[in-house]
């Protein structure tokens, strides 16, 4: 039998912005529960849920104080199983954002660690001493700006953070930190969990020599706050221990039935499908795992291809995992307005894109409704690097504001009282309620169902046929049957001459006339042929 998450379309929930049952203002397990017959009625196979565990929620829950109890803010325990327990009922797995490479400084485990440097825990995270000058131990940047290293008075030692100060980074290094954090995983596959996403999977182990990074040896990509582009990041991440410690992992998971674990690469560019495919390669590391590849601002039938073609040459018993929009990235949609013919006609091709790439897809809660990123005012921001950084930096609270239900109904349907975030006109006029029967909602389920309902774009390989730009194409295969995706990405007309005879199954702004296939702007089509070339 095939594993599940082969297949599989996967919907992110943020559960801040989901549904609010309790009327703070903030989305909720039970207001996931509640809303289940709309995630269900998309067609889609499982649930992925941002963190849900205790944390201060300095970093929205990414500083985890607690691995073993639920943040007060969604519920508790029991609400926890009621959502599994509904959700397995409508025939959706739930998978977990799991943040295993640091916790928050207020966790019980960090507490005791800074004491002293001689009690049972530590060792339990990454401390080194000051430089002669007392400046850090080395060169590392935090992705949140400055210094990648904390000094701690307490211990008269830094420590190591790659996000905020108020993240300290475990130790791997340590077997005691592994069996912990490999407990904390059993307790949630106990309680019937299907499986997690890994929050920065290549982040767990650091260089123990605390060596430098050297300089960057290309263009350096940087943002206000991510220093990172400046450097060959070899020395602070993806070292080669991660495979160890990811091989436990998988074997802990592999004890249980139909569990599957993605992995979230933290990487630009053309490594992080490197490192997709070292995570991914055999059956004792990673089921599948994604990267920001595709959730930039690229826009070209290269990077696509290119994207898609290292995977499969790095991996080729690997299974990638494909997306356009997370809660980290502003909604692509707007991402890549200026390539667009309209808002409706590049949510419509994206989609089929998506629906059309081998391996398993990923879809961003509100990305059904054609939702676009959430302008925002500074008083608004609760982003952490947004409010440090602004107006360099826009930060990620535009693609977090809440789900919208229903235009007519106060806060669009989300909650009785003042969001967290706010709920804006733009966003609201795309609401589940007022979306029209051939609107982006009903779009997504039947490019999901058609999907779903085709061998070839479910389990089907992927030959890339040469065109000129904006023009992608490839022809997905499975056994005697064939069908070829061509997608426009611009906002002007283009022609293909077609070999032989093929028909349009699906597409939009898309004709055939004398073997003249014509793609309008954004437009798109699969194409059915009996010979294995049509263009």
């Amino acid at each position: 039998m095939e594993e599940w998450w082969r297949s599989a379309v996967i919907y992110q929930v943020y559960p801040r912005s989901y549904q609010d049952s309790t009327g703070n203002g903030i989305g909720d397990l039970a207001g996931i529960t509640h809303r289940l017959d709309h995630i269900a009625n998309l067609g889609v196979d499982c649930i992925w849920l941002s963190p849900i565990f205790a944390s201060p929620q300095a970093d929205m829950g990414y500083d985890v104080s607690d691995y073993l109890s639920v943040d007060p803010l969604f519920g508790d325990l029991a609400a926890f199983d009621k959502l599994i327990t509904g959700a397995h009922a409508h025939g959706l797995k739930v998978i977990v954002d799991q943040v295993l490479s640091h916790t928050s400084e207020k966790h019980a485990w960090f507490k005791q660690s800074r004491r002293s440097r001689q009690n049972d825990r530590a060792d339990w995270y990454v401390w080194a001493d000051p430089q002669p000058d007392g400046s850090p131990p080395t060169n590392w940047h935090s992705h949140f700006g400055g210094p990648a290293w904390e000094f701690d008075p307490q211990r008269g030692q830094y420590y190591l953070h790659n996000f905020l100060a108020s993240q300290p980074d475990l130790n791997f290094h340590n077997p005691d930190v592994v069996d912990a954090i490999l407990d904390t995983c059993k307790f949630w596959l106990d309680r019937g969990l299907d499986g997690f996403r890994l929050d920065t999977v290549n982040y767990y182990f650091h260089d123990e020599k605390l060596r430098s990074n050297p300089p960057a040896q290309a263009a350096p990509q940087v943002m206000a706050t991510d220093l990172y582009g400046m450097q060959n990041n070899i020395y602070n991440k993806t070292r080669p221990e991660n495979l160890n410690f990811l091989e436990r992992l998988r074997a802990l998971t592999d004890q249980y039935e139909d569990i599957m674990m993605v992995g979230e690469v933290g990487e630009m560019g053309r490594r992080s499908i490197e490192i997709m495919g070292e995570y991914t390669q055999g059956t004792d590391r990673l089921h599948m795992a994604y990267s920001f590849a595709m959730l930039g601002p690229d826009f070209n039938a290269e990077h696509f291809r290119n994207c898609i073609e290292g995977f499969q040459e790095g991996a080729p018993d690997g299974h990638p995992y494909w997306s356009f929009s997370n809660h980290d990235v502003p909604r692509h949609v707007s991402r890549w307005g200026g390539y667009s013919v309209s808002e409706d006609a590049m949510a419509r091709l994206a989609c089929a894109m998506l629906m059309s790439f081998e391996g398993t897809i990923g879809i961003y809660q509100g990305e059904e409704l054609g939702q676009t990123e959430t302008e925002l005012v500074f008083e608004e921001l609760t982003d952490p690097p947004a409010i440090r950084y602004w107006p360099a930096v826009k930060g990620r609270d535009g693609c977090r504001t809440p789900m919208v239900w229903d235009a007519n109904a106060a806060n669009a349907g989300f909650s009785d009282s003042v969001p967290w975030l706010p709920v804006k006109p733009p966003q609201t006029a795309n609401a589940v309620k007022q979306q029209p029967d051939d609107g982006i909602m009903a779009f997504y389920k039947s490019m999901i169902a058609f999907r779903k309902n085709s061998s070839v774009l479910s389990h089907g390989s992927t030959r890339f046929i040469a065109l000129a730009e904006p023009l992608l194409a490839f022809t997905r295969t499975q056994g005697a049957e064939h069908i070829t995706c061509v997608f426009n990405l611009s906002k002007d007309k283009h022609t293909i001459s077609l070999i032989g005879a093929a028909d349009i199954i699906c597409g939009s702004s898309a004709s055939i006339d004398s073997s003249i296939l014509t793609l309008d702007g954004n437009g798109f089509a699969y194409l059915t042929h009996s010979d294995m070339a049509v263009i």
